[in-house]
């Protein structure tokens, strides 16, 4: 039986090593670049035809991304693969989940009609499911999810000494809940008004029982950092203990990085499910897991 087929696009070649080592793979070695005019050049080396082929894509900044990974997927079906997976720890588009003004593109869904026709089946982390239950709303293949909140839990079990997990809103509680049990901390969930992509507006609950507790401020992506930038001001306000953040996914728009660093954050902590200088977390396991589902059907 021959060994599925793995392509790390650039930037996953950490993630794809751990995969490598852990699961019955075979690397497969491609070209790309772009020719002067912009426009994007693949060649798969690596023979496919028979094999089940899998791609490894985390889709931060996705508009980069997606044009390269699906010449290499539709290459790969017409050279013959037997199926084409795709694993993406950091999944794109799922903000805009319903029209808000008359006109607006649904893109969550029209994304993930692209991402179905072109792949079999797909492995991601955490996805940003708001209005949508699962992804199977929308993606019409099969999904695994690996959640990151045990292991989230178990970093700040082992590094932050009497930990106050905060929530980012009320629609986080549940989940918010979840890694304070694991953690053996207390929980608080912020009152958020959102005003705009990037001005929000935060209020902390009665806290003065937990004034020696180091606060957490957990959510599952930073991307412009508002809320938690807006959070660590407002814990300045009210003498706190600077606080650690932690995020699932660390998207960082527009220096949002630097700009907690500079707000007062004590550390910023994300996983690796983009990197970045602030990943503590590996979730490769949890992936390595949910990968060896598919890839035991498909070899």
């Amino acid at each position: 039986m021959m060994k599925p087929i793995f392509f790390a696009l650039p930037g996953n070649e950490t993630l794809g090593e751990q995969f490598a080592k852990a699961l019955p793979l075979e690397s497969g070695d491609f070209d790309f670049r772009h020719f002067p005019d912009g426009e994007t050049y693949v060649r798969l080396r690596t023979a496919v035809k028979d094999r089940a082929v899998l791609f490894l894509c985390t889709l931060y900044q996705p508009d980069d991304k997606v044009l390269p990974l699906l010449f290499l997927a539709e290459t790969a079906r017409e050279l013959g693969a037997k199926s084409i997976g795709l694993v993406s720890p950091y999944l794109a588009y799922l903000r805009q989940d319903r029209r808000f003004h008359e006109g607006e593109s649904i893109s969550s869904k029209h994304f993930a009609k692209i991402i179905s026709n072109y792949f079999n089946w797909l492995v991601t982390v955490d996805p940003h499911l708001h209005r949508y239950r699962s992804l199977s709303e929308i993606y019409s293949v099969p999904t695994r999810i690996v959640h990151a909140a045990e292991d989230i839990s178990q970093w700040i079990a082992a590094h932050v000494e009497n930990p106050l997990i905060v929530g980012p809103d009320s629609e986080s509680e549940q989940w918010v809940k979840e890694v304070a049990r694991m953690a053996g901390s207390p929980h608080v969930v912020l009152e958020k008004i959102r005003r705009g992509d990037r001005e929000v507006e935060v209020s902390l609950p009665e806290i003065s029982q937990f004034n020696h507790h180091t606060p957490v401020l957990v959510d599952d992506i930073i991307s412009t950092a508002r809320t938690m930038i807006e959070t660590v001001k407002h814990m300045k306000r009210l003498k706190l203990p600077a606080p650690i953040c932690v995020a699932v996914h660390g998207v960082f728009a527009d220096g949002a990085y630097q700009d907690l660093c500079d707000a007062g954050a004590k550390e910023v902590v994300t996983s690796n499910t983009i990197p970045h200088k602030s990943n503590r977390i590996d979730l490769a396991k949890g992936l390595i897991e949910a990968l060896a589902s598919f890839i035991g059907k498909d070899a």
